[in-house]
């Protein structure tokens, strides 16, 4: 686990060549087809070395949901036990993490009439209006969502009015998936905040050399995409399709898709900082420095 453009790729690959694992990508922008290089997607060439499971299984104009990564997730772990092999579970979507090991409560199907409801209230009044009234009957989620995060909110009260029970009993109740496995989480963290933000902001100028706009410009052109799609709320991706649209600069289009990748990695750190049980590794300044010696020694030649 680890921000975006930590290394966490990398160092998988190394580990491949070294061990009997196999990759399980947990990325939910990988799933989608079509989007490679805002997504930093390995290339044919790491994919021939370290082939990766759960990329480019969706395509982008359909929502890929948690609940359908933790059902494909735990049968791709199955087949490469079959295999005599370990899983080795690679990215940085933390939500994915949390479900696959903590389970996904069966919550009730979604009431579309109260949703709408409850949608309109949410623009009329005000999210936090509703952020209040999610207070009063479950405090312990309303501690947890923003006052400005409509969709979550709307779902939490959702349920609550159509069983009467919170969100959070519902969470509680469920029990892990891999209660049966033995886990080692390993976090890819910066000791070095800004030597981060220098790769992020390298590796988006990167991906613009690349091509980015023409892959997203041809997502653009498909007629059956839309920015509010959960595949173009990617950072890099909302961005550009603004640009395309003709909201905002070249130059805003850059400045703004460094800044939410850092954001982003800001959050995946947030999550890595209060993991239980996550052994964390420092991200070197170098690509050999700092790195526990285990580490180092498989990050050949470069280490050498």
């Amino acid at each position: 686990m680890g921000p975006t453009a930590s290394g966490k790729t990398q160092l998988a690959v190394q580990l491949v060549r070294q061990f009997p694992v196999e990759i399980i990508s947990v990325d939910s922008a990988m799933v989608y087809r079509g989007m490679d290089i805002g997504t930093a997607k390995p290339d044919a060439e790491t994919l021939k070395i370290a082939p990766h499971r759960l990329i480019d299984i969706a395509d982008p104009a359909e929502p890929y949901s948690a609940g359908q990564f933790r059902q494909d997730a735990l049968k791709e772990i199955e087949d490469i036990i079959a295999l005599g092999k370990t899983p080795l579970l690679v990215g940085g979507t933390m939500l994915y993490f949390r479900v696959l090991q903590q389970g996904l409560a069966k919550l009730p199907p979604a009431d579309q009439s109260l949703r709408e409801q409850l949608r309109i209230r949410g623009e009329q009044e005000g999210w936090p209006v509703l952020h209040d009234e999610l207070a009063k009957i479950d405090s312990a989620t309303a501690q947890r969502i923003s006052p400005q995060d409509g969709q979550r909110i709307q779902r939490a009260l959702e349920v609550f009015q159509i069983t009467g029970i919170p969100i959070s009993e519902w969470q509680q109740s469920d029990t892990s998936p891999l209660a049966n496995y033995q886990i080692h989480n390993i976090g890819l963290m910066p000791s070095d905040r800004t030597v981060l933000h220098a790769r992020i902001e390298q590796r988006f100028d990167a991906m613009l050399a690349a091509g980015f706009e023409e892959e997203v410009k041809k997502l653009y052109e498909r007629g059956d995409m839309k920015i509010n799609l959960p595949a173009m709320r990617s950072v890099g991706y909302r961005q550009m399709w603004q640009y395309l649209a003709g909201d905002i600069t070249y130059k805003e289009m850059r400045e703004q898709a460094v800044a939410a990748t850092r954001q982003l990695a800001k959050r995946q750190m947030t999550w890595l900082r209060s993991w239980p049980d996550v052994i964390t590794i420092p991200l070197p300044q170098s690509p050999c420095q700092d790195l526990p010696p285990v580490f180092a020694s498989l990050l050949t030649p470069a280490c050498s």
